[in-house]
């Protein structure tokens, strides 16, 4: 698929409802500006550094990464997507990345994980120099592993913690957002939905991957529990991918950085992670312009 536009990109900080955190938020998005290599953070990367985003209206693409992530791990998705005619915010989840997992895997992280991704989308919409530049109530999210918990969520889900012991399970008070109107689901973490009824509210498109290899996330069973728990489960897509693992979505690592002891800059023996992005960027792209 022949790239129409260049990838801009900016990135801000947003408040979280003056409580005095703040949300790093990356944006890639269309702009007449030729990219030029830039240096971003430990990669580099072709962007046209603060651009102006060329005139149109755009569908707006929010992206959650998984716990103990960050955005940049997913820039080539990111920059894809913009070249394509998307604006993309990919915010980083407070206490739960790279640099902070100070919240990793407390009620208080699965609760504010779909409130960061409304705040963004809020930004975007009502705050934003990108308002004018969006086409209304047309919002799709992509998430992968606990970001795919984070989509599903925002979406309508209803997650419960798992029984522990005596302990019930109990359920979960998260935010939702009407604008939804696509989801991506790379290697998602779903166990938080096995509650009967959990994704019965969730009733859009969904387009799912799941890694063959995958350890974190083992495909069949958190798959699963999204074909059996959505609405009408005629409009999941779900792709099983052999021989990829857990990371294989990520964009491919920096050679000086990949390494054993860098989990997510490695992919199960034989697996050709470049080879497999260039055909998922189009397929997930095909998907969400079906719901321009």
């Amino acid at each position: 698929m022949r790239s129409v536009f260049f990838a801009g990109y900016t990135n801000v900080e947003i408040e979280l409802h003056n409580t005095g955190v703040k949300l790093p938020l990356h944006i890639f998005y269309p702009t007449d500006t030729a990219e030029q290599p830039t240096q971003l953070g430990s990669f580099n990367l072709e962007v046209a550094l603060k651009s102006i985003c060329k005139s149109g209206a755009y569908p707006l693409v929010i992206f959650s990464h998984g716990s103990g992530s960050m955005p940049l791990l997913f820039r080539g998705l990111g920059q894809y997507l913009a070249r394509n005619g998307f604006i993309v915010g990919m915010p980083e989840h407070p206490f739960n990345n790279r640099m902070d997992n100070s919240r990793a895997d407390t009620l208080e992280n699965f609760v504010n994980r779909p409130l960061h991704l409304k705040t963004t989308i809020n930004w975007f919409f009502d705050y934003s120099t990108f308002k004018s530049h969006l086409i209304p109530d047309n919002v799709s999210v992509i998430g992968h592993s606990l970001g795919g918990f984070t989509a599903l969520a925002l979406a309508g889900g209803v997650p419960s913690t798992l029984p522990f012991g005596n302990i019930a399970p109990k359920q979960l008070s998260v935010v939702n957002d009407h604008r939804l109107n696509r989801l991506v689901l790379l290697a998602p973490a779903t166990v938080l939905f096995r509650m009967e009824g959990a994704l019965a509210d969730v009733d859009i498109p969904i387009l799912m991957y799941s890694a063959e290899l995958d350890e974190l996330t083992p495909g069949t069973e958190q798959a699963d529990i999204v074909l059996n728990g959505v609405k009408n489960r005629d409009k999941v897509k779900h792709k099983i991918i052999p021989n990829a693992g857990h990371f294989s979505f990520m964009s491919v690592y920096p050679d000086w950085l990949k390494s054993i002891s860098v989990p997510p800059s490695q992919d199960p023996s034989g697996f050709n992670r470049q080879a497999f992005l260039d055909m998922l960027y189009p397929e997930i792209v095909e998907f969400l312009r079906e719901g321009i």
